[in-house]
């Protein structure tokens, strides 16, 4: 028999990249979002296989838990849902907040009902302006509870304490995945984050903005390391995913996926004019915004030892994919990129 999936946020960027690996992987696939920063464009690849469905709805709306529309059994669920860009979520950052907490209860409700297991995508956003570098899972962050980016931050962190209170308190099989930087075909061209700004800015020869001096660091993943990530957790028992916790003094089974290689914003700027070598743009500074952390890079050292797991594609490889990507389809939008003051996401 067919194991049953739920993707929440399945048709995002991440979202459609899962649900696109987990068909390949011989699962029923339910994707659920409410196409606020989603597209039914990213789901055109699988959308008639007959293993998959697609629900418009919202998490933050439906009761908890909801026999309708899900009135599946599901084996396995993967809390995607949420806003995961500067532009978005700063946009609506009431609806962020609450779609992190409704959203992660939503889905421990149904892995309640289920028994299924639970992957909730959290994010190297909980440690904030870090100030331990590089970042490890012991690190309780430096985060601003009422600036700018304090409702994708702060609701992420209320979140991960709402899976580690189900995991103590009724015994749910949940798991968390810090994730840093990831970048890939299927991002949004205008959604304000460093990578598809600078490939599209670049794309339209107009100047590649950088914030303060451009020496911050980011790491940056690809996108297909990260699902690989997603896989080997879920696969492993309940039992492996606790002691490992145990036994490495975290409260709650939680690790770090991200690339280790680490670059300042501006040779970020530079690779990408050097992988589109016919582009007139050139690097201007603006003024640094709130709230934007100097340094990200992960510790992945958990990750290793308990997947088995790091990253395969250098940045390079990665840039020139979904810079092909944005050829092909974001310049057929004719829309505008961000101008934003979004920092470097």
């Amino acid at each position: 028999m067919k194991k049953t999936a739920l993707v929440t946020g399945g048709a995002g960027f991440l979202g459609s990249h899962l649900c696109e690996r987990l068909l390949a992987d011989g699962y029923r696939v339910v994707a659920l979002d409410n196409l606020y920063t989603g597209s039914r464009a990213n789901l055109v690849t699988f959308a008639d296989n007959p293993d998959f469905s697609f629900i418009e709805a919202d998490v933050t709306t439906l009761p908890v838990p909801t026999p309708q529309p899900l009135n599946l059994t599901f084996t396995e669920i993967y809390n995607l849902a949420c806003p995961a860009s500067p532009v978005h979520y700063q946009a609506r950052p009431i609806f962020t907040t609450l779609t992190s907490i409704k959203g992660v209860l939503f889905c421990l409700a149904l892995a309640r009902r289920d028994g299924a297991k639970l992957l909730h995508a959290s994010t190297s956003e909980v440690y904030g302006d870090a100030l331990v570098h590089p970042q490890d899972e012991h690190y309780w962050g430096n985060v601003n509870t009422i600036g700018i980016r304090s409702c994708y931050d702060e609701g992420k962190r209320v979140a991960e304490a709402l899976v580690a209170d189900h995991i103590r308190e009724h015994d749910v099989d949940a798991r968390m995945v810090r994730i840093f930087n990831t970048y890939g075909p299927r991002m949004h061209p205008h959604d304000g984050r460093v990578v598809s700004n600078f490939i599209m800015q670049a794309l339209r020869d107009e100047d590649i903005t950088i914030y303060g001096d451009g020496t911050q660091t980011r790491s940056f993943q690809y996108c297909d390391d990260l699902i690989n990530a997603f896989r080997a957790y879920m696969e492993l028992p309940k039992d492996r995913v606790r002691a490992f916790a145990a036994e490495h003094g975290l409260g709650a089974p939680v690790i770090n996926t991200g690339n280790p290689g680490e670059y300042t914003i501006r040779e970020l700027a530079e690779k990408t004019l050097a992988l589109l070598p016919g582009s007139k743009s050139r690097l201007v500074s603006r003024p640094l915004p709130g709230d934007d952390p100097k340094q990200r890079r992960p510790d992945i050292t958990l990750a290793k030892e308990l997947l088995g797991w790091e990253p395969r594609i250098p940045l390079d490889d990665g840039l020139a994919r979904t810079i092909d990507y944005f050829k092909s389809v974001a310049l057929e939008s004719g829309r505008q990129p961000s101008t934003a003051t979004d920092g470097h996401r």
